[in-house]
């Protein structure tokens, strides 16, 4: 047999190749096929070379597992009593490396306070030499100090248990080092918190706001410029310098950790409490290199952030502020028909926004739109539609209760549970406040009226919701997450450059569950793209880590997709930005075309955010931000047109 003809059928052109007019058997398409050929031996190789990986790592856990001994061995390892090993793990001398909590039965000799302690017999062996010297420092009366072995694995053992996240306030050194005082500033909505703060950042020679979105990060910059200050941005895929400029506005998660400056906001600080990002503000209060830190917040967060003061050995200063105009609970529910201008109709899906802006645009009304999957730019663009008069009513989802000042007298709530990505429960108070406290912008409206719509509850519901006390979560430990430092740390004390492995020891063993002061952050997300990065070539520790933190969208295919794009950077190759289907005209597009437009905007901030962080694979900036606009413009001519399909039937 001929090796034609072992080769099996010929492969088709590609579909470039035809559309250019080229011949099948042209040497551009022979190139191609080589190609795409190679490419998929790269990721076949990749993903073997992964699985292999995860393997290695998994062992290399489980090993370390096995050699670890219980406390009761330490006295002959060490060559001490248990009652100098007991002072010296109270002191940070001895790092515990594994805390099993126990049940009463399974207590025995050797557990502590229904834990069992568990160490790293090889770090006590190093640590062996310090015993003599932690004896005589006992001796000559100084107080227990941690004392950090200069012997290369020891001292990273001594970071601390590698990543020292049981004591996280250390790790920020700028701000530990400076004398800094916390102002909290709690109060509601429309209360003049960001006023307060911004009056005293504006005055001082350095500063910095920090800000849950890119939207409010680009408003506090604006506040700052028509005080007079120009200040410089800062978010995950923009960056705008000011020259000259000492002031930066920046999403919370940009906050710069050595700049110290004069003053600090943190905004928002109630997302302490945020399962996904609380880490983040724990990281910036913490850290905030700041001699004057103000943190702005609702009066649920203040417990949380008095205890972070606390772990910071930070004085701390509480302001308390009230609302500037009334709010009220409307005595009945509201029906579509009764909607005036400058309501707001609060949804909790994207879909049910879109029924509703079709069904009040086929009575005529005009409307604006605002939920999340909306870039900051066309959410800002709906807001001035609506507060030029251009729209009668806003439709939004709770994505409005933070940020973007908008002209509305009354909320109106479309339902009064939600989903919250593990259940459907009843609205908090909190959150009842959050949202209606949108209502009454002060110098606009007298008062702010908070309503529901009929069919979807009882007005009594969000009356006591108004009325009911700020409540205090049940856990109060602030949330923390390893940075690239800690990363590095954790990989050179175990002796990989595996993420993953970095990270499944981190999640096995650096912080107990019980810690008292802080709690592990979820890490899943992370864990994921270490997982699928496993496998891909050149790539360093420090590179994988950073597309670990890529905001992606997992529902489409996010994960796969910047691990191909990982693939291509290790490979030496140049990443295009995402493309997608050409789009119809704004007046003929289907709720599934806005839908793939705002998919495809994700991508496309996902590339922007890698090619701030790696210019050389990811070149293409501009034209990035280029087809990004376009696709906001697109989106926004979308929602401004008057042409209202109703795709669901709604109750007036």
């Amino acid at each position: 047999m001929s090796a034609a003809a072992s080769a099996g059928p010929p492969r088709p052109p590609p579909a470039a190749a035809v559309a250019c007019g080229a011949p099948a058997d042209a040497r551009f398409v022979v190139a191609a096929a080589a190609a795409v050929d190679g490419r998929g031996g790269e990721r076949r190789a990749a993903e073997a070379a992964a699985r292999s990986g995860r393997r290695v790592e998994v062992q290399r856990l489980r090993d370390w597992e096995r050699s670890l001994v219980e406390f009761r061995a330490v006295p002959a390892l060490l060559g001490c009593s248990p009652k100098e090993a007991l002072r010296w793990v109270a002191a940070n001398r001895l790092p515990v490396a594994r805390r099993i909590p126990l049940a009463g039965r399974d207590r025995g000799r050797g557990d502590q306070g229904g834990e069992r302690w568990e160490f790293d017999p090889a770090e006590l062996a190093r640590l062996r030499p310090q015993v003599t010297g932690w004896r005589e420092a006992e001796g000559g009366g100084d107080a227990p100090r941690i004392i950090v072995s200069s012997g290369g694995r020891a001292a990273n053992a001594a970071i601390a248990r590698v990543a020292a996240l049981d004591r996280y306030a250390a790790h920020f050194a700028t701000a530990r080092a400076l004398q800094r005082r916390i102002t909290l500033i709690t109060g509601p909505t429309n209360s003049g918190k960001s006023h307060t703060a911004l009056d005293r950042l504006s005055g001082a020679e350095s500063g910095l706001a920090l800000a849950p979105l890119r939207l409010l990060a680009h408003e506090f910059r604006e506040a700052l410029g028509a005080r007079g200050v120009p200040a410089s941005l800062a978010t995950g895929e923009e960056r705008i310098v000011e020259p000259g400029s000492r002031h930066l506005a920046a999403t919370v998660e940009m906050c710069p950790l050595h700049n110290p400056v004069d003053v600090a906001i943190v905004d928002e600080a109630q997302m302490l409490h945020d399962a996904d990002r609380g880490a983040a503000w724990t990281a910036a209060i913490m850290g905030a290199p700041a001699r004057e830190v103000f943190v702005l917040g609702s009066p649920e967060c203040a417990p949380m952030v008095r205890r972070i003061a606390t772990l910071c050995a930070d004085p701390i200063e509480e302001v308390t502020l009230v609302r500037k105009g009334p709010l009220t609970a409307a005595s009945e529910a509201v029906r579509l028909s009764d909607l005036e201008r400058h309501d707001a109709l609060i949804a909790f899906s994207r879909r049910d926004v879109l029924d509703l802006r079709a069904t009040l645009q086929a009575r005529g009304r005009r409307v604006a739109v605002v939920y999340g999957a909306l870039s900051p730019e066309v959410r800002r663009a709906e807001a001035r539609r609506f507060n030029e008069g251009d729209a009668e009513i806003l439709i939004a989802t709770d994505a409005i209760g933070m940020g973007l000042n908008l002209d509305i007298r009354r909320v109106v709530f479309t339902a009064l549970r939600k989903f919250d990505g593990t259940q459907s429960r009843d609205l908090l108070p909190q959150e009842v406040k959050q949202i209606g406290g949108r209502a009454g912008r002060h110098g606009r409206h007298e008062a702010g009226i908070v309503a529901v719509l009929a069919g979807a509850g009882s007005p009594s519901f969000v009356r006591q919701a108004l009325a009911a006390p700020a409540t205090v979560p049940d856990e109060l430990r602030p949330l923390v997450q390893p940075d690239a430092d800690i990363v590095r740390a954790v990989a050179e004390e175990i002796g990989s450059d595996s993420l993953f492995g970095v990270l499944a020891r981190i999640r096995r063993a650096v912080l107990r569950r019980d810690d008292p002061n802080y709690r592990l952050a979820d890490m899943s997300q992370a864990f994921a793209m270490a997982t699928a990065l496993e496998g891909i070539a050149g790539l360093d520790l420090s590179t994988r880590w950073a597309y670990a933190l890529c905001p992606v969208d997992e529902r489409d295919n996010g994960i796969p997709r910047l691990a191909s794009w990982a693939g291509e950077h290790g490979a030496g190759r140049i990443v295009p930005p995402p493309t997608g289907a050409r789009l119809p005209p704004p007046d003929r597009a289907s709720r599934e075309e806005l839908e793939q437009a705002e998919r495809r905007h994700k991508r496309l901030v996902a590339w922007r955010w890698l090619a701030l962080r790696f210019p050389d694979a990811y070149p293409e900036l501009e034209q990035a931000v280029a087809a990004t606009a376009r696709l906001d413009g697109w989106i926004e001519a979308v929602l401004r047109g008057q042409r209202g399909r109703r795709e669901a039937p709604l109750r007036d």
